[in-house]
C-alpha cells in the first residue's frame, strides 16, 4: 500500500511548530550565546526568513496587476464592477465594526489592566508616527506616476490604475482582446510561480518562527497576560464566530469547509504578519480551493488586503480598555462609541501606511484622551499578536470575497465542496509530468 503523502498545510504546520520550539529554546537557554545569536538567529534564520518574505512580496504586484486585468475583463461590465466594489466595501466596514464592538464588549466584561503593576512592565518610549490627513489619503489614491506606484508597491494606487487600465481595455472592444488574453496567460504563469514558492514555504515559515521566538520568547507575555489573552480570545471568537456566521447567513456556504480550505493562507499570514505578502496565497486558496471566479477574487482580495483591518480593530478595542484601566480613566459609553467609529474610519484612512496598527491606535487614543505613551506598554507582545491578527484579516478578506461571489453567482459550489480541489500534491520539474492540481 503506497504511503500517503503529507499535505502542504500539514508540512507547514509541522515546520511552524518546530520553529516555535527551537526559537523558544534558544530564547530560554542561549539568548546570551554570541555565536548562536550572530550566526543562527540574526544569520541563518534572518536571511532565510527575509528571502521567503521577499519571494512572496515579489509576486504581489505582478499577480495583482494581471489578475485584476483578467478580473475586470472577465466581469465585462463596468456597472457590475461597481456593484461588486460597493458590496465588498460595505461588508469590509461591517466586519470591522463588528470586530471592534466584540473586542470592547469582551474587554469591558473581563477588565484587562485592572490592578496592573506598572513596575512589572518593561518601560519603553513610544513616539506616535504622524498619520496623514484624510484629504491626503484621498488625493494619494490617484498616482501621479504609475511606474513609481508599482516600484514602491503602493497597493491602493496600483489597484486604481490597473482597474482604470482594464476598463479602457474593455472600452476599445475587439482591439483590446489580445491584451486581455495576454494578461490571462501571464496570470497563469504567476500562479505557477506561486505554486513553486509554496513548496519552499515550510523552510521559510520555520525560519520566521524560530527568529521571532528567539528574540521575543514567551516570557514577555507574562506581565501582559490579561491583555494578550483577551486579544487572542477575541481574535479567535471573531474568526470562528462572527465571520463564520456572516458566511453562513449571507454566503450560504459551510464555514467548516471554508476554514479547512483557508488553513494554508492563514498559516502564511500568521508567519509573515503581512496581509499584502499573503495576497498570492490568499488568491490561490480563494480561486483554486474555494472555487471563486477570478473576476471576483482578483478584485476583492487585494482590495481587502489594503483596507480590511478586523484584527487591528480588535487590538485597538482591547488596548483602549486595557490602557484606560491601567491609568484609571473612565471612558464611558460615548468614549467607546467614539473608538468604534474611529476604528472603522481609520481602517480606510491609514490603509497602506507603514506601522498602520500603531498609527491607528495613536489616533484613537488622541481622540478619546488616553495617554499615547501607554502604547509602549503593549509593544512587547505586539509582534506575536500581529501574527494572529494578520491571520484574522486574511480570513476576513476570503470570507467577504466568498460572500460577494455567492451573491454575484461567481463561485463553483462543486469546487467549494470538493475536499481535494486545488490541492497541490507535488512540485513539477521541467522534465516531469505536469503538476497535479485537482
Amino acid at each position: 500500500m503506497p504511503q500517503q503523502k503529507m499535505s502542504m498545510t500539514t508540512k507547514i504546520l509541522v515546520w511552524m511548530a518546530c520553529g516555535l520550539v527551537v526559537g523558544s529554546l534558544i530564547n530560554a537557554f542561549a539568548s546570551e550565546v554570541a555565536f548562536i545569536q550572530d550566526y543562527l538567529v540574526n544569520g541563518l534564520f534572518h536571511v532565510v526568513g527575509v528571502l521567503f518574505i521577499n519571494a512572496l512580496k515579489m509576486l504581489v504586484v505582478p499577480l495583482v496587476t494581471f489578475s485584476l486585468i483578467c478580473g475586470v475583463c472577465g466581469i465585462g461590465d463596468v456597472n457590475t464592477l461597481g456593484r461588486v466594489g460597493v458590496k465588498a466595501f460595505l461588508l469590509f466596514m461591517l466586519t470591522t465594526a463588528l470586530a471592534i464592538t466584540l473586542a470592547i464588549t469582551v474587554a469591558v466584561v473581563v477588565g484587562p489592566g485592572e490592578g496592573f503593576d506598572m513596575q512589572t512592565a518593561e518601560q519603553a518610549e513610544f513616539t506616535a508616527p504622524a498619520a496623514p490627513p484624510l484629504t491626503q489619503v484621498i488625493i494619494d489614491l490617484v498616482p501621479t506616476n504609475p511606474v513609481a506606484a508599482y516600484a514602491n508597491g503602493n497597493m491602493l494606487q496600483i489597484i486604481f490604475f490597473t482597474i482604470l487600465f482594464a476598463i479602457c481595455v474593455l472600452m476599445i472592444g475587439e482591439r483590446g482582446r489580445p491584451i486581455a488574453q495576454g494578461a490571462e496567460k501571464l496570470n497563469d504563469v504567476m500562479m505557477e510561480v506561486v505554486n513553486l514558492v509554496m513548496h519552499v514555504a515550510p523552510i521559510g515559515v520555520f525560519a520566521l518562527m524560530a527568529k521571532t521566538f528567539s528574540l521575543q520568547g514567551l516570557g514577555l507575555i507574562l506581565p501582559m497576560i490579561s491583555y494578550f489573552g483577551v486579544v487572542a480570545i477575541v481574535l479567535v471568537l471573531h474568526m470562528t464566530g462572527t465571520l463564520m456566521m456572516l458566511l453562513k447567513l449571507l454566503g450560504r456556504v459551510s464555514p467548516l469547509i471554508f476554514l479547512k480550505k483557508m488553513r494554508t493562507a492563514q498559516i502564511f499570514a500568521f508567519s509573515t504578519s503581512s496581509s499584502n505578502a499573503t495576497i498570492p496565497v490568499t488568491l490561490r486558496s480563494v480561486e483554486k480551493r474555494l472555487g471563486v471566479d477570478n473576476s471576483t477574487a482578483s478584485f476583492v482580495v487585494p482590495f481587502g488586503a489594503t483596507i480590511n483591518m478586523d484584527g487591528t480593530a480588535i487590538m485597538q478595542g482591547v488596548a483602549t480598555v486595557f490602557i484606560a484601566n491601567v491609568y484609571g480613566i473612565d471612558l464611558g459609553i460615548s468614549g467607546y462609541l467614539t473608538v468604534i467609529g474611529m476604528a472603522v474610519l481609520a481602517s480606510i484612512g491609514t490603509a497602506g501606511v507603514p506601522g498602520v496598527g500603531l498609527i491607528m491606535l495613536a489616533m484613537v487614543f488622541n481622540q478619546v484622551g488616553l495617554p499615547v505613551e501607554g502604547i509602549a506598554l503593549i509593544m512587547g507582545v505586539d509582534r506575536l499578536l500581529d501574527m494572529m491578527r494578520t491571520a484574522v484579516n486574511v480570513t476576513g478578506d476570503a470570507a467577504v470575497t466568498t460572500i460577494v461571489a455567492r451573491a454575484e453567482d461567481k463561485i463553483s459550489m462543486e469546487t467549494f465542496n470538493d475536499p481535494a480541489a486545488g490541492h497541490v500534491e507535488e512540485v513539477r520539474l521541467p522534465h516531469e509530468a505536469p503538476l497535479t492540481e485537482k
